[in-house]
């Protein structure tokens, strides 16, 4: 039961104190003020409350009524929620656009789903059944790319007493009746979830398969695993959100979900207009049939952040049940860390470092311990997976600030973006020495089996060349590179012929811009196979004059855009061209 109305007596900025709220609970959803702001409460002192309010509260004051709902702030999950734009609070806006104009008004309430569209409607249950919270009851074509599985909602269990025939349904329809120790109960295809409230599943399994990006850096060298955790921290002009559009637009996921929590509105608006346009690599169907965009632009309230990150997490454990796999990219975390630092301030508690509440370790690890790869509640048996990558905006791109700190105690992988790659032009930044994975290890197996048995002595013997490289800049700063050895010099080369033939890769080229996970493969071997060969050459006294003068080189780094995923096996004949090449200079010598 709902608590009593409550009286606004103290406003600062979107933190408003009401008394008056006898029951009110933690985390409970209120309507606050005249215009009926949505507001969530964050504290409770007997019969007041302080709350946060996800819309501007300028012109509001005291004495305004509270109207408590009796249900925490919740996200609306059913058919209907792959291709729509919301914000932090799930409002869609083409909607509200359509209510108020471009400029939106405060209080405007705007259902999330399409409550008067028909879906047809599967059933996959008979009467008389027995069911529990998770077992799939039907499905639902939601797109092309997404058949919807209708699920019993948890809380939800006992027998079939009706299920409807096939046929065309709105969501308010219900689809079936439970009954339960004399209570009956109709199950619609929509159900409500608390954001704040982590889905329950049978078991947590280890992630073993990767999620395929399409870029060789990301793949290759620091591989994902769905179901993982991933951190990308950059200064300003690094390259974040072109590499989180690439993850977001190429991945291998069935359904993405890409949070946009206090970005800059270009960048946003960027984000908007592209993806629509998109198509998806592994269907041509367009991309927005498996996406779900949640806008929360900087200029909208700096609290609604906090919500947006909650709102896609629901959002993803939802259609994870299903058993999909899932990725969310948030873009960026530090936004929504300065919306809980900005709440902090404005309850006048004690900061830790930089401003930020001494609590912020803890709200990110609620965050990032929500991805995960599980079998889900009910039956069929079923896997899916939740995968979280969010982007870290560190002012002046220093690692040392407490949002990049304490995200790297709880991520698995680490995407570190470097100015000085940024400036020089080579992207995506990711620099390869400071960057790591830990699921290089759960990888290994489907690399071996679905690509090559040696992807890891490969991938090891580049990363060997490039950390070798690093040592020997010093050397040649002060000396020169003609003061090195012969194989040091080859060391050179082929660290070269990997930072711009393999880890560089051009966004807006048709061909470069998604690479597969076998031509990823032969490229590496390609060069590294180079490098080994020539290594022998050297044994054989053959000049590194002559090995640096072969044309095979230039064309091993244009391969990545001449080469396309559909012709992967001339990499195969490139290799041995290049191999020939170096037999016949040590012949010729």
């Amino acid at each position: 039961m709902p608590a009593s109305k409550g009286v606004i007596y103290w406003i600062s900025g979107p933190v408003v104190k009401a008394k008056g709220l006898v029951g009110v609970r933690m985390h409970e959803l209120v309507e606050v003020g005249e215009e009926r702001l949505v507001g969530e409460v964050i504290r409770v002192e007997g019969n007041n409350a302080i709350i946060q309010v996800y819309e501007y509260t300028s012109g509001l004051r005291p004495g305004e009524p509270v109207y408590p709902t009796g249900k925490p702030l919740s996200v609306v999950l059913g058919p209907g929620l792959i291709g729509t734009i919301y914000d932090g609070i799930q409002r869609p806006l083409e909607k509200i656009a359509k209510t108020t104009g471009a400029f939106f008004k405060r209080g405007v309430k705007v259902t999330p789903l399409p409550l008067d569209k028909k879906w047809f409607f599967t059933p996959l249950k008979e009467m008389g059944e027995k069911v529990k919270p998770g077992d799939i009851i039907g499905e639902v074509q939601e797109t092309p790319l997404i058949k919807h599985k209708i699920m019993i909602p948890p809380g939800v269990k006992g027998k079939l007493k009706e299920v409807v025939p096939e046929g065309d349904y709105t969501l308010n329809d219900y689809v079936a009746i439970v009954e339960h120790e004399g209570e009956t109960i109709e199950v619609k295809m929509y159900h409500e979830w608390p954001v704040r409230e982590a889905r329950p599943f049978t078991q947590r399994l280890e992630p073993t398969e990767p999620l395929i990006t399409g870029t060789r850096v990301i793949d290759t060298f620091f591989p994902m695993a769905k179901g993982g955790t991933a951190a990308v921290p950059g200064g300003f002009g690094t390259g974040k959100t072109v590499l989180l559009h690439q993850i977001a637009a190429w991945s291998d996921a069935h359904v993405v979900i890409y949070i946009g929590c206090g970005e800059r509105g270009n960048e946003m608006t960027e984000v908007l207009i592209k993806f629509p346009k998109l198509k998806d690599p592994y269907s041509g169907r367009p991309l927005m049939e498996r996406t779900i965009l949640i806008a929360n632009t900087s200029n909208m309230p700096v609290i609604a952040r906090e919500a947006s990150i909650y709102t896609g997490v629901a959002l993803g454990e939802y259609y994870r049940d299903m058993g999909y796999d899932v990725l969310i990219v948030a873009d960026s975390t530090s936004r929504w860390a300065e919306a809980i630092r900005e709440i902090s301030g404005r309850l006048e508690e004690m900061p830790a470092e930089e401003g930020y509440p001494s609590y912020l370790p803890s709200r990110l690890a609620e965050l990032y311990e929500r991805a995960g790869r599980v079998i889900a509640l009910g039956d069929p048996r079923r896997t899916g997976s939740l995968t979280i990558i969010g982007a870290v905006s560190p002012p002046g791109g220093d690692f040392t600030e407490p949002v990049t700190t304490h995200t790297l105690r709880f991520v698995r992988v680490f995407w570190g973006l470097d100015t000085d790659l940024a400036y020089s032009r080579h992207y995506p930044a990711i620099n390869w020495i400071t960057s790591y994975s830990a699921y290089v290890d759960t990888v290994e197996e489907w690399w071996r089996k679905r690509v090559g048995p040696e992807w890891r002595r490969y991938r090891n013997e580049a990363m060997k060349i490039l950390a070798r490289e690093e040592e020997l800049k010093e050397h040649v700063r002060l000396l020169g590179p003609e003061a090195l050895p012969e194989r040091e010099k080859l060391v050179l080369l082929t660290a070269r012929m990997l930072r711009e033939g393999f880890l560089q890769q051009n966004a807006f080229d048709p061909i470069d811009s998604y690479c597969n996970a076998e031509k990823q493969f032969k490229l590496l071997r390609a060069i590294i196979d180079f490098h080994r060969e020539a290594e022998r050459m050297l044994e054989r006294r053959v000049s590194f004059h002559h090995i640096r003068g072969l044309g095979v080189i230039g064309e091993l780094m244009r391969a990545k855009e001449k080469i396309s995923n559909d012709d992967v096996e001339k990499l195969d004949e490139l290799r041995e061209q290049a191999i020939s090449s170096l037999r016949k200079v040590a012949e010729g010598r």
